[in-house]
């Protein structure tokens, strides 16, 4: 299992960088909850929302270091990621940490929680 949730945080990088935003529908469920570095929570239609309208804009997503950790239905991925780009205008170059929890909402794994931090 650990195979298949790496693989689709490959499919997320990828998807980030060239703002898929159908591959990122795919990927993200309907009922995210995402905690930005600020504190304030993201849904899934405001990160769709982020890279469809080009205020989100990476031009790097470097994954430093990855752990999975399995529980039964529920993956749990912390990764450490050089990024650059853009979110409204600001530059948001630098490395950051996501904790990513994968479940299986609708049969297939999806993200449903999420926080990122900025590394100091």
């Amino acid at each position: 299992m650990q195979d298949a949730i790496a693989e689709l945080e490959e499919r997320l990088r990828q998807a980030m960088l060239a703002s898929d935003v159908a591959a990122l529908d795919e990927l993200i469920a309907d009922d995210l909850v995402f905690t930005l570095p600020t504190g304030a929570l993201a849904n899934k239609q405001m990160d769709l929302d982020a890279h469809r309208s080009g205020s989100e804009k990476l031009t790097a997503v470097k994954f430093l270091e990855r752990q999975v950790q399995i529980y039964d239905k529920v993956a749990i991925v912390t990764v450490k990621t050089e990024l650059a780009g853009t979110y409204e205008g600001e530059n948001l170059t630098g490395t950051y940490r996501y904790t990513r929890v994968w479940a299986q909402p609708q049969g297939r794994w999806q993200i449903v929680a999420g926080h990122v931090s900025r590394v100091l």
